[in-house]
């Protein structure tokens, strides 16, 4: 859980963009949105596969 305290002088606006930048680094969101549906272990198998697959694709184009 991300807990932020507001320091002196802080803005509500720069607050809240520190709050924001923590729940990002802590991957809060990211996690919720993965375990939204259940996905099966193949169908994860499957799809980091196709991802690494892409990525693969990726770097190969772009050092020619």
């Amino acid at each position: 859980m991300v807990h932020v305290e507001r320091r002196q002088g802080e803005t509500e606006e720069q607050l809240l963009k520190r709050f924001r930048k923590k729940v990002a680094k802590s991957r809060i969101l990211t996690d919720a949105r993965r375990k939204r549906w259940y996905l099966s272990p193949s169908e994860q198998r499957r799809i980091e596969k196709k991802k690494a697959i892409r990525r693969a694709r990726r770097r190969q184009s772009r050092n020619p």
